[in-house]
């Protein structure tokens, strides 16, 4: 058996090849849009994809699996477990609780574990060239390294009134039912890992076990006694923010994501490009660093640095019916941020520059607290979590995640001054930048943050 796991750390996200190396078949589990990473490597081993699917309809980022089957001709295989609310609404071959999927000695038994959504799928993996007990279970989203599934986020982002009650008693039978009646020996591969928001605190390692998970889970204890009440209240509690754009991708994913097929070059713009396509209502994404962008940057650009989140950040701030013009340090990084972007479905990027030079420039500075004279009568927003603002925040500030700007721009004041801050600085530049870009001429960043506020506040008592 051919077993690969391919992981995305920005989106803390695992999608998986699987292949049976004596007929040469394999499948590809919850792959991301970037498909030709799937066709070279199963190139690479000798292998045809002669199947595509995922565990369910993702919320965090943009599906590749229709995008892999046109490309490979793959047989496109789908949840039909959903109900009317929660079925694909594209061509598919339907998948139910209990099917198989044959690849030569490899069986895929699909297993229907709803909860962290209605539609959702495991597949429990048997290498028939090793013996007919099962030794894989990929679960996507239902069991983590850990933790579990979310079952709140058809409430959060996709317009849910209540379900996450039933998709935490969901979950609790997926785990009676499916999970716990599985040897100690197999082994556990989820969708995400540690810093997805599809859960509250996701491990870091890999993979686990079904006996390690269910030694040492703060779940078992509760499935095990049949404390369904008391699984619910814990499973529920502190789920994090839910950024905004989950509900955007939720719909995408059911209704199809737009086919991206084989796109032409990226190209490199010049001065007088860049004026022509800004004033036909294209956006500036400067991926600079953070200092950098504060020095000098083009009126009206959205500051997303490339790094190691920058697929999220663009989920959260960026409009994907918007063309965008990217500022990058190097003409290579600029493909690679294009495919970046694929991920969270922000598909029309015109072009890229690397300098500057010729162009009006402004200071995007942020203010030192002790510089503001007015932050007692300005409206302080704080873009942190709920869990941090509740850990402590400026007197009288109003908390909004900085992934939920853009569903509530009409509830900020035009007419006040606006003070953002984050926890040092790092979020607050971005959130700035996007109310900058959305026609806000009075918003002013706290250099430092929440950090400096508190520090000084310490230091005058």
């Amino acid at each position: 058996m051919y077993f690969k796991r391919i992981y995305d750390s920005d989106l803390a996200q695992a999608s998986y090849i699987v292949g049976c190396q004596k007929n040469g078949t394999a499948i590809v589990i919850d792959p991301t849009r970037n498909a030709q990473q799937y066709i070279a490597l199963a190139q690479q081993e000798g292998l045809k994809i002669t199947h595509v699917t995922e565990t369910h309809i993702h919320a965090d980022y943009l599906s590749g699996s229709r995008e892999l089957a046109e490309q490979t001709g793959a047989a496109l295989l789908l949840s039909d477990e959903g109900g009317p609310d929660w079925s694909y609404a594209f061509a598919h071959q339907a998948l139910h609780d209990g099917d198989t999927i044959v690849l030569g000695n490899i069986t895929l038994k699909v297993l229907h574990t709803p909860g962290h959504t209605p539609e959702h799928l495991s597949f429990l993996i048997t290498d028939g060239a090793r013996g007919d007990e099962p030794g894989m279970l990929l679960t996507g989203d239902f069991v983590f390294v850990g933790d579990l599934g979310r079952p709140d986020l058809l409430d959060e982002a996709a317009g849910g009134t209540d379900t996450r009650f039933e998709g935490a008693k969901q979950m609790f039978a997926s785990l009676r039912d499916k999970s716990l009646t599985l040897p100690d020996f197999v082994q556990v591969w989820p969708g995400h890992g540690s810093g997805s928001a599809c859960g509250k605190a996701l491990g870091a390692v890999d993979s686990t076990t079904v006996g390690y998970e269910r030694a040492l889970s703060w779940w078992s204890p509760l499935v095990q006694s049949g404390d369904e009440s008391a699984f619910v209240d814990e499973l529920l509690a502190g789920q994090p923010d839910a950024p905004a754009y989950f509900g955007r991708m939720k719909m995408q994913n059911k209704a199809g994501p737009a086919l991206l097929g084989t796109p032409e070059p990226l190209a490199q713009l010049t001065t007088a490009q860049v004026e022509q396509t800004l004033a036909g209502g294209a956006r500036v994404l400067d991926t600079r660093s953070r200092t950098d962008f504060q020095q000098g940057a083009l009126p009206g650009s959205i500051h997303l640095p490339a790094g190691k989140t920058f697929e999220t950040w663009a989920g959260w701030l960026l409009d994907p019916e918007h063309d965008y013009v990217l500022v990058v340090n190097a003409a290579k990084e600029a493909e690679t941020l294009r495919q970046r972007l694929w991920m969270v479905g922000v598909d029309r990027v015109t072009g890229f520059m690397t300098s500057l030079d010729g162009l009006k420039l402004e200071s995007q500075a942020a203010v030192p607290v002790d510089q503001i004279p007015d932050l007692q009568n300005a409206y302080i927003l704080d873009v942190r979590a709920k869990s941090e603002y509740a850990d402590g925040h400026l007197p009288g500030a109003h908390q909004l995640h900085a992934g939920r700007l853009m569903t509530h721009l009409d509830e900020l004041p035009r007419d006040q001054p606006i003070v953002v801050h984050c926890q040092s600085g790092a979020r607050s530049a971005a959130a700035v930048s996007l109310l900058r870009a959305e026609g806000f001429d009075n918003v002013t960043e706290l250099a430092g943050g929440y950090e400096a506020w508190a520090k000084q506040a310490e230091s005058a008592v």
